[in-house]
């Protein structure tokens, strides 16, 4: 299964330039860019990092006992 894509984008806010930072129906907006691309790309690890954790879990499971 994969994650959901994760965006980041501009948003005009009252006039003001914000970051938007998106994953699937989430977001969270951000007063500067870097902020935003900073939290994205740790997101993105996290997901990563979750993803073959997941994987590992599995390949590693003890085999299921029979009765």
């Amino acid at each position: 299964m994969n994650p959901p894509a994760i965006v980041i984008e501009p948003l005009l806010q009252r006039g003001q330039l914000h970051w938007q930072v998106r994953m699937g129906r989430r977001a969270l907006t951000f007063h500067e860019e870097q902020a935003a691309r900073a939290f994205a790309a740790q997101l993105h690890m996290r997901m990563l990092w979750l993803q073959q954790s997941s994987e590992l879990a599995g390949h590693y499971a003890p085999p299921e006992s029979a009765h």
